[in-house]
């Protein structure tokens, strides 16, 4: 079960999703998620907060080229295939709030974004771009 180092919590509890249960998976395809085990999980490593689980637009991955983070372009040296429009991914929680700013995030999958996302998001901005919200 993936573990959460809290954010700097110290902690060694089962990760939350920002609704406050278990962190689901977000993708294991393509594979996902800091430690690259299909979850948006987060430790104080991981200085880019990879914890908003998405599902890739076009427009968004125009957005992150833009940006200067290329997403789309496979990168075979580092098994990196490249993402397309639908695929789910751990994007940093930093760039969905800049993307978002400006009209251009991506779904999310509130069940797989880890709470770590609330230091740079709202919850009532991620809830407005939800897919999993019934």
């Amino acid at each position: 079960m993936p573990r959460d180092g809290g954010g700097g919590s110290g902690g060694d509890r089962p990760a939350r999703n920002v609704l406050g249960g278990h962190l689901e998976s977000c993708s294991t395809d393509p594979m996902t998620g800091f430690f690259r085990n299909g979850c948006c999980d987060t430790s104080p490593q991981d200085v880019g907060s990879h914890t908003v689980c998405v599902v890739m637009t076009k427009e968004f991955l125009a957005f992150s080229k833009a940006r200067g983070n290329d997403l789309s372009t496979p990168v075979p040296a580092v098994g990196f295939a490249g993402l397309k429009l639908g695929d789910r991914w751990c994007l940093c929680a930093p760039r969905w709030q800049e993307a978002f700013l400006v009209n251009q995030a991506p779904r999310v999958v509130l069940r797989a974004t880890h709470e770590g996302a609330l230091a740079y998001c709202n919850l009532a901005d991620l809830k407005r771009l939800a897919i999993d919200l019934s």
